[in-house]
């Protein structure tokens, strides 16, 4: 085997892992009214036939108190065990074992949904829900730890093999463990043996519910990040502690808090792998349980290295798994090459998470929607011509090639890509190029013929006489109606990224985009030596930075780089008066009128499709498709899906009319 150390089994407690990969807890947002559904169970059990050794629930709430986001199960209502045992015997069919994570979110909630006081050690708001909350009493603590015994109980009887209790970036324990938001100065407050009461007490009502025969785990933050909190000698005390308990059988890992310092718990590709591998490493030095270390891990190669050099004895690949349900069977079969690599670029997994909606991913359709039956396959295999090789027209080549059809992709440039390949261009954003190198790998699986170097017109396509087209073209930069036609110093991002302008000297770049683009070209425009300013009309330079957590780590580049951003400005023309360089901007929120006189201005503003030649294949009486930007501009998500949806229903007309 491959991998050495990966598919050596280890005994957690009274259960044992087949191997060492952990599909760890993560939100997914597909509860419905406080319950598990048919969702869960097919999302976990795609990730144990895929070869996962251990997968861990998302959270299961403790207490009705507790309710911080609308898709939360409700683990405290027995209403929730058909839906328990359902989950744990679709996994338990890949014969993987699958433990519950219970939790309460303490003080980093909203009382939004609940109507009831949010629960805490002290009266200290979150810094992101900023309401304050209660300080629980000595009875409330009781509660607690009834609360969390009950929901275990639950759990066992709904055939969970183990249980974890999430004691680290959001919960009421991490509360009462941090300095930072634990005031108290009774016999739950003060010294860290006084603070880790909670845990201790609810670690012995958790093991007294489910009895010696299920696992029990305990995860722990290793560092808050944040002022005055938890560090990582304090989490190795607080390990030594659980294990000195004698009821636990193994310790999980975390790090940052899941509202002050989130961006560091769900690190995008501008953080390294293995960032957090320090907590684990540091943990298992001090302690003889077992230890999940986490921190995206990308690759099986990560996570052997991982373990080969003593830093835990488990791997956490949430997101990595996310991307590939089968990435555990892919890396044990020596198909490493075949696993489509997480890009960590967090705008379907985390992004949709912030967005109330249910987890997906930007480069696997099937993820949410394991459920969903497939389409079935055509009686009658068809020849499909997909125009474009971006990420919509390589996807729609997948599902037509899936679907067991003829494929072949027409690309106009020498490499497939679009403009994701520019976008993995610059700084810290290479990684999002894995997207097309992953689609090419599945395309070459499945024999898909893709010719590069060739435009597409009408007659080509006549001539080549498919019995389907799908034309994925993209779109082109557009001026805006305030840009001269003769201002040859005002160039789109795009034309910066393909080297077809060079900026120099003062550059003004406008974000009407609000995300990467403008950002991207700024720090690559910075370190060339420019200096550089970012206009937006928004509120926030790079708003949805925010959705993806990128933004704090931009801000600290963006200072760092000497980036000025400036918000609530409006361009409204070009040179009037004179001089021809000068740039008018509107204040929106006071009406007042600015000006610049950069060297150059940089767009980042709104694409046009390229449609011509859908319109024309359309008018001829070609059987056609469009997807992605030649539809409408947007992100590389809506062109993967609905590349697959084209794809993957070849109208069975066009085949039985030839």
């Amino acid at each position: 085997m491959a991998y050495r150390y990966l598919w050596s089994p280890l005994a957690l407690g009274p259960v044992t892992a087949r191997n060492r990969i952990v599909f760890s807890a993560h939100l997914t947002n597909y509860a419905r009214d406080g319950r598990p559904t048919a969702q869960h169970a097919a999302y976990y059990a795609a990730r144990a036939a895929g070869g996962a050794g251990l997968i861990i629930t998302e959270e299961h709430s403790t207490h009705p108190t507790d309710w911080p986001y609308e898709k939360l199960i409700h683990g405290f209502h027995r209403d929730v065990i058909p839906g328990y045992r359902e989950m744990t015997q679709a996994v338990h069919r890949h014969h993987v074992p699958i433990f519950a994570q219970i939790n309460h979110n303490g003080g980093q909630a909203s009382s939004m949904y609940s109507r009831l006081p949010v629960w805490a050690p002290s009266a200290v708001a979150d810094p992101l829900f900023r309401e304050v909350p209660k300080a629980v009493t000595f009875g409330d603590i009781d509660e607690i730890v009834a609360g969390y015994a009950q929901v275990a109980a639950n759990c066992a009887e709904g055939g969970f093999d183990g249980i974890e209790l999430q004691c680290s970036h959001s919960s009421i324990v991490r509360g009462f463990l941090s300095p930072a938001t634990n005031r108290r100065t009774d016999r739950y407050g003060g010294s860290l043996e006084s603070r880790a009461r909670l845990m201790i007490e609810i670690v012995a009502a958790v093991r007294g519910a489910i009895g010696s025969g299920l696992a029990l785990g305990v995860r722990i933050c290793g560092d808050e990040l944040i002022e005055h909190g938890t560090t990582i000698d304090d989490a190795v005390e607080v390990a030594r502690l659980v294990e000195a308990t004698g009821r636990v059988d193994y310790i999980n890992t975390s790090i940052g808090v899941a509202t002050a310092s989130l961006f560091m718990i769900e690190a995008s590709m501008h953080v390294p792998p293995g960032y957090a591998m320090f907590i684990p490493s540091a943990i298992r030095k001090a302690v003889e349980l077992p230890v999940v270390g986490v921190g995206r891990f990308k690759d099986p190669l990560q996570a052997e290295r991982a373990l080969a050099e003593g830093h835990c004895d488990l791997v956490g690949v949430v997101r990595g798994q996310i991307a590939d349900a089968d990435f555990a069977a892919k890396a044990r079969a020596g198909a490493t090459d075949e696993i489509r690599l997480c890009l960590s670029c967090n705008q379907e997994c985390v992004g949709r998470m912030g967005l109330n909606r249910w987890l997906g991913c930007i480069e696997n359709p099937r993820t949410g929607k394991e459920s969903v039956p497939r389409v079935r396959p055509p009686t009658r295999r068809a020849s499909v011509l997909v125009v474009g090789a971006g990420p919509g027209g390589l996807q729609a080549a997948i599902a037509a090639a899936r679907a067991g059809h003829r494929v072949t992709v027409y690309e106009k440039e020498r490499s497939a890509g679009g403009q994701v390949r520019l976008a993995a261009s610059v700084p810290n954003r290479a990684e999002f190029g894995d997207i097309i190198r992953n689609q090419l790998a599945e395309c070459r699986r499945l024999g898909v013929a893709i010719e590069y170097g060739v435009n597409v017109w009408a007659g080509l396509v006549a001539e080549r006489s498919p019995d389907h087209v799908i034309v994925a073209t993209g779109a082109q930069p557009q001026r805006p109606w305030w840009v001269p036609a003769d201002a040859d110093h005002v160039v789109d991002v795009c034309d910066v990224l393909d080297g077809s302008a060079d900026p120099s000297g003062d550059v003004v770049v406008i974000d009407e985009l609000g995300f990467h683009q403008a950002t991207s070209v700024a720090e690559l425009l910075a370190n060339r030596g420019c200096t550089v300013e970012i206009v937006t009309n928004g509120m926030v330079v790079g708003q949805d930075l925010g959705v993806t957590l990128d933004m704090e780590n931009w801000w600290m580049r963006a200072e760092k780089k000497g980036i000025i951003q400036t918000t609530d400005l409006v361009a409204m023309g070009m040179g009037q008066p004179e001089p021809r360089r000068m740039l008018n901007l509107l204040h929106h929120p006071t009406g007042t009128e600015v000006t610049r006189t950069p060297d150059w201005v940089v767009l980042a503003t709104p694409a046009n499709p390229v449609e011509w030649l859908y319109h024309e294949l359309r008018s001829a009486g070609v059987s056609v498709e469009r997807v992605g930007d030649c539809v409408a501009p947007r992100r590389a998500h809506a062109a993967v899906i609905e590349g697959e949806r084209a794809g993957a229903a070849v109208p069975q007309s066009t085949i039985l009319s030839r």
